[in-house]
C-alpha cells in the first residue's frame, strides 16, 4: 500500500464515524427509541460493511458509541458529538425560515422577507431567536 493509499483510507475511515455518528443522532430524533444496527447504518450511508463494523469498533472504544445486543445508541458524550457535527453539516438546510420564529422574534419585526438579514443568512449566530 502506498502512502496515497494508506491516506485515502484513513480520510475515508474518518468520514465514515462523522457519517455514522451523524446518521445516529438523526436517527436518535426520528425516533429515541429507534436504535439502529449495523446493518441499517450500512445501508443508509451506502458504506462497505467492513468498514462501518471497524469504524464502530473506534467509536464503541471511544466511548462515544454503545451495542446492546445487535442495536447501537449513542452514548451521552456520543451524542454531543453527533449532534455537533450534524449541526456543522446540516446547519444551513435547518435554520427557520422567514415567518418560523416566535412571534416577538427581534430581528424579523416589521421586516419584508427580502429585508430579514436573520431570514437570509446574515445572522451569525443562526439562533439568536432562541434567546428570546
Amino acid at each position: 500500500m502506498t502512502a496515497t493509499d494508506a491516506a485515502a483510507e484513513a480520510l475515508v475511515a474518518l468520514q465514515c464515524r462523522d457519517d455514522i455518528l451523524q446518521a445516529l443522532y438523526w436517527l436518535r430524533g426520528e425516533d429515541p427509541a429507534g436504535d439502529a444496527t449495523e446493518k441499517k447504518l450500512q445501508l443508509l450511508l451506502v458504506v462497505d460493511a467492513r468498514i462501518v463494523h471497524d469504524e464502530l469498533a473506534t467509536l464503541i472504544g471511544d466511548g462515544l458509541v454503545e451495542r446492546a445486543g445487535d442495536r447501537l445508541r449513542l452514548t451521552d458524550t456520543g451524542v454531543r458529538e453527533g449532534g455537533r457535527r450534524f449541526a456543522d453539516e446540516f446547519g444551513a438546510l435547518t435554520r427557520s425560515a422567514h415567518g418560523d420564529c416566535p412571534p416577538n422574534c427581534p430581528h424579523c419585526a416589521d421586516l419584508p422577507r427580502d429585508a430579514c438579514d436573520h431570514c437570509l443568512g446574515g445572522d451569525p449566530d443562526g439562533a439568536s431567536w432562541a434567546r428570546v
